[in-house]
């Protein structure tokens, strides 16, 4: 994919700003659901970071029935993701569908790397009082379906496809559901 908007990102801090998806993000039908201005911008790695699933404060996601992504410190791993550039009117948006206010994840600044080696300051979200847990199968294909869609690294791909799922047999959302079926269509 094209590197479209990182470059000129500089010149534009005033109305807009830099989120590194890692989670659900990675698909476009998902974070377009509540932020229509995210614009992809690049694919990223995170460095000295791992990816983990787990329950916020020991509770399991209503939405996602299962653990849902965040990341740690981990020297000499790294975590792949996507860099949107987003309007700050949809900051609130964005800080309301992580759970900012309920403590189910802080924002927290990062800095990433693009596949060509430059180094970009973005925003991110963390859990920092979980429980590790495995995802639903739901969630786990809407993260995998969204790093098939932004070409994230095969290595990285076929370790998320490892990644086992809970055992929750029921189904999520009717909005997310569709956004599987839809991606499905369209990366098969």
């Amino acid at each position: 994919m094209a590197n479209s908007g990182c470059e000129d990102v500089r010149g534009e801090e005033g109305e807009s700003f830099l989120y590194f998806a890692y989670g659900s993000n990675l698909l476009t039908e998902r974070i377009h659901l509540r932020n229509r201005s995210a614009a992809f911008c690049c694919v990223a790695r995170l460095q000295d970071y791992k990816l983990d699933f787990g329950n916020s404060q020991g509770k399991t996601s209503e939405t996602w029935h299962g653990g849902i992504a965040t990341i740690f410190q981990s020297p000499g791993d790294e975590v792949w993701g996507v860099v949107w550039k987003m309007n700050k009117s949809n900051l609130s948006s964005l800080d309301k569908q992580e759970g900012v206010k309920s403590g189910t994840y802080v924002p927290i600044e990062v800095n990433v790397y693009t596949q060509e080696g430059k180094e970009i300051t973005c925003r991110s979200y963390q859990m920092k009082n979980y429980e590790s847990a495995l995802p639903s199968l739901q969630y786990k294909k809407v993260i995998c379906l969204g790093a098939k869609e932004n070409d994230l690294p095969l290595e990285y791909q076929k370790k998320l496809n490892a990644v086992e799922p809970n055992d929750y047999q029921g189904e999520v959302s009717e909005e997310i559901e569709d956004i599987i079926k839809k991606g499905e269509t369209k990366v098969h």
